[in-house]
């Protein structure tokens, strides 16, 4: 029988776990990401086999769609998202259809973006796909729905 003993860092030492109380399973962040990517997977998969579209790219249509013109720069804060990857997601957008950017007459460095008609039919069709997975998901939690979405206004209100 062959004996493997994971050592650390190469220096021979067997490995061994922390003497400590801490459970990554019960580890609140931990679980909230995870969720947090399992809902978005599964949101994301639905757009991108029926549109194409990426995680990024859906992140930019919503926001402006919510939002009517937004800067790349408002996108990075308000959804997180990094800003080359907002810009890359744009300019992919951009070059499908989806959106026009416009640049500010009194300072060209600044672009707007915006939905074209094609981006607004897109998102009709994405706001039917997004609220059928909302639906669902309120089924799941409709027992904690209400302490649930106190618990994420007071997480997301306060300044970790």
């Amino acid at each position: 029988m062959l004996d493997i003993t994971l050592t650390d860092s190469g220096y021979g030492q067997p490995m061994t776990k922390p003497d400590t109380d801490f459970e990554l399973g019960s580890f609140l962040p931990y679980r909230m990401t995870v969720a947090a990517e399992r809902l978005s997977a599964g949101l994301a998969k639905r757009y991108r086999n029926e549109f194409g579209i990426s995680v990024a790219e859906w992140r930019v249509l919503v926001h402006v769609a919510d939002a009517g013109a937004v800067s790349i720069r408002e996108i990075h804060q308000r959804v997180h998202l990094e800003k080359s990857k907002a810009s890359r997601a744009a300019s992919h957008l951009e070059a499908t259809g989806f959106l026009i950017k416009e640049v500010n007459g009194s300072d060209r460095r600044l672009v707007a973006l915006k939905l074209t008609a094609k981006g607004v039919a897109l998102m009709r069709e994405l706001q039917t796909i997004a609220l059928d997975y909302q639906s669902r998901l309120d089924e799941l939690v409709a027992p904690y729905k209400s302490a649930l979405e106190k618990a994420l206004d007071a997480i997301m209100e306060d300044d970790f």
